[in-house]
């Protein structure tokens, strides 16, 4: 927690106000992304990032979120509570202004709040102009005050509804559904969501109850340990290196930074990076920061312990590439004013943040390494392995580099290309075997569309290392057919290395995983995905990668033909056709696999981009994508099988 802000500074002289909320109702993708389930769920974040703000000040230990029967959902902190005193500027009580003004609290005034969450001071007046009503209650001065709003206007002034001896703020609110196109919360999203503040805020205690139904649901989360129960449960299912975990928590130049990692025997490396509890997923000078602390400390332990012990006519240099294998690893800094960029606006730009990140980190590590030697030792012992496996893998590297340049003798010779060569308008179909890969090719449209068959199940990037993963034939042909290079590292100085991943060398702006709708099509769509978001994650996160989605059912009566996606679909359409023709049998044919379809129906279903459903695949959580395919693809038997048991009530199509 950050260091307290006296509570005679906080009153409405701190609340600066910036502008009005006019436009928020007519554009309000601008403020929360979008009006689907995303921005839904954004507004619960934007009150909850309030109590937060509170909690980093030092003023609040409790927060709880509950669903409510009516399909509210109100959220409540045992922080200061919002100021009730008249805004000598608006005339009228901070707690309003703060609820109807857009730009408006406490976090535009450094003596309030040392660093907070929310990015902007837009969040809960938002939320009030994005809701059918609202009203919150503070308590504070002894007193409880309530005040309601519709759609973001005020409809009663500030009342004193009673006396309390605590302090604290509750608000609770109704999504407009003539803006959302659903306002109905899923309890998961907001829990994973929940449970990371928790873990980034060390002893902070988070509720979340949900009385939808008649059974009460709740979870609350807490974690004495920080980041360091982050780490384990981040990691859980993978057979650890070390048992203790590495931390540090130090403050330099006003900004607190605090990191914790282990490595255990995997092969892929999982870090996340917050910003005033902001996932960065684009990383940015904090994380640069790190990687080059990391390096630098493993490399000094390692030389100064003698522990590079290479073998005869070997040369040997540890890269930071080797020293994050198999790492798990947590930053989190605090920052006053976090200029943020990138595609999602979620990379720390601040440049002087990576100087005291790699002071921080790269003294607390050799700190930890002297006190603990043993685990010094292994984990230069493992990057001696990584090292060794990178440079069997170069060639196969270098191969495939070379097969990536442009021009059709280098493409892999079973990708039937597209004649188009502009990116934007080009899409790659990876197809399940060779019988699919011939319908698709007759019925593609061969200007835009290539394809390219994929033969038996593609390697487990999750249980292989890189040069067992670039030897095998079907990887070798993706990469080579993208023409983007392969490997997603950035060096020690945050810049890509020569002949990496390079998203603007794509030669296809949309990658489609194409599978069968059975048990086998499954495995391989996860075999795909597991490769590309552990090896080439910046397909994902460009918008680059979709699932087709195959009918399951073709629907038939005479001459008359029509497909459905699923068993309700299937059962509108069978009803339907008897009501219009009730003397004709209605025919159902069951689809296993893409190669039972001709290449017109494929089109038709699958390919026609007029007619066609593509899912875009994105990464809401880092932590749950990672944890998900270390449950499914990593060597815990029994994590997977818990995964099985727990997910099995909601399969809805299952070949036996």
């Amino acid at each position: 927690m950050s260091t307290k802000v006296k509570e005679d500074q906080y009153s409405a002289e701190n609340i600066k106000v910036l502008e009005g909320l006019e436009a928020v109702r007519k554009r309000p993708a601008m403020y929360i992304g979008d009006v689907g389930k995303r921005g839904l769920h954004h507004l619960i974040y934007e009150v909850v990032d309030n109590s937060i703000d509170e909690a980093l000040a030092g003023f609040c230990d409790k927060v709880t979120v509950i669903f409510n029967k009516d399909g509210s959902v109100s959220v409540e902190d045992n922080g200061r509570g919002i100021p009730v005193d008249i805004h000598k500027d608006e005339n009228k009580p901070a707690v309003e202004v703060v609820m109807t003004v857009l730009h408006a609290g406490g976090k535009f005034d450094k003596g309030s709040y040392k660093v907070s969450g929310g990015l902007h001071g837009v969040g809960v007046s938002v939320v009030n102009a994005l809701s059918k009503w609202l009203w919150v209650e503070v308590s504070r001065n002894g007193h409880i005050y309530k005040q309601k709003y519709k759609t973001g206007s005020t409809q009663n002034k500030l009342e004193k509804v009673g006396v309390s001896k605590k302090t604290g703020t509750k608000v609770c609110f109704y999504p407009d559904d003539k803006v959302f196109k659903t306002i109905e919360f899923e309890y998961k999203i907001i829990s994973e969501r929940l449970r990371e503040l928790a873990y980034l805020n060390k002893g902070l205690e988070i509720q979340l109850k949900d009385k939808r139904s008649e059974e009460l649901r709740q979870d609350s989360f807490k974690f004495n340990g920080g980041l360091s129960d982050f780490v384990k449960y981040l990691d859980e299912h993978n057979n650890p290196l070390h048992n203790k975990i590495i931390t540090v928590n130090r403050e330099a130049g006003e900004i607190p930074v605090e990191i914790a990692l282990r490595y255990s025997n995997t092969y892929n490396e999982n870090i996340l990076s917050f910003v005033n509890n902001i996932n960065t997923i684009e990383g940015g000078t904090h994380l640069s920061g790190f990687r080059t602390a990391l390096t630098r400390a493993m490399n000094n332990h390692a030389t100064k312990n003698n522990l590079i012990k290479a073998k005869k006519n070997e040369k040997i240099t540890l890269s930071g590439e080797d020293f994050r294998e198999g790492l798990t690893a947590i930053i989190s800094v605090k920052v006053a004013e976090p200029q943020f960029e990138g595609q999602t606006k979620t990379k720390l730009g601040n440049g002087e943040v990576k100087g005291v990140v790699d002071k921080i980190v790269y003294e607390g590590i050799l700190d930890f390494l002297e006190e603990n030697p043993s685990i010094g030792r292994r984990v230069v012992e493992k990057a001696l392995l990584a090292a060794r496996s990178r440079s069997a893998a170069r060639k196969a590297r270098e191969l495939i580099r070379r097969k990536s340049a442009l021009g059709g003798s280098s493409l892999p010779g079973k990708l039937s290309d597209c004649s188009n060569r502009d990116p934007v308008f080009c899409e790659l179909y990876l197809v399940e075997g060779d019988s699919a890969g011939g319908s698709a090719k007759q019925g593609r449209d061969r200007r835009t569309q290539a394809i390219l068959p994929l033969r038996g199940k593609v390697i487990n990037s999750e249980k292989a290392r890189i040069d067992k993963l670039l030897s095998n034939n079907e990887v070798q042909s993706m990469i080579t057919a993208l023409g983007a290079g392969f490997g997603g590292t950035e060096d020690e100085s945050g810049e890509k290395a020569p002949g990496d991943f390079d998203p603007e060398k794509l030669r296809y702006h949309k990658i489609i995983i194409m599978t069968d709708a059975d048990v086998d099509g499954s495995h391989i769509r996860t075999l795909l995905l597991t490769f590309f978001y552990r090896k080439m994650k910046e397909v994902i996160d460009g918008g680059y990668l979709y699932l087709a989605l195959p009918p399951l059912y073709r629907v038939s009566q005479g001459k008359k033909e029509t497909y459905a996606y699923d068993d309700n679909e299937r059962d509108l359409m069978m009803e339907r056709m008897k009501k219009e023709n009730k003397n004709t049998k209605v025919s159902i044919q069951r689809y296993k696999g893409l190669g039972e379809m001709n290449p017109e129906q494929l089109w038709e279903t699958t390919m026609d981009p007029e007619k066609r459903t593509l899912m875009k695949v994105t990464v809401n959580s880092a932590a749950e994508a990672a944890e998900t395919f270390q449950d499914l693809m990593g060597s815990d038997v029994e994590a997977r099988r818990s995964f099985i048991e727990t997910n099995a009530k909601f399969v809805v199509n299952l070949d036996i």
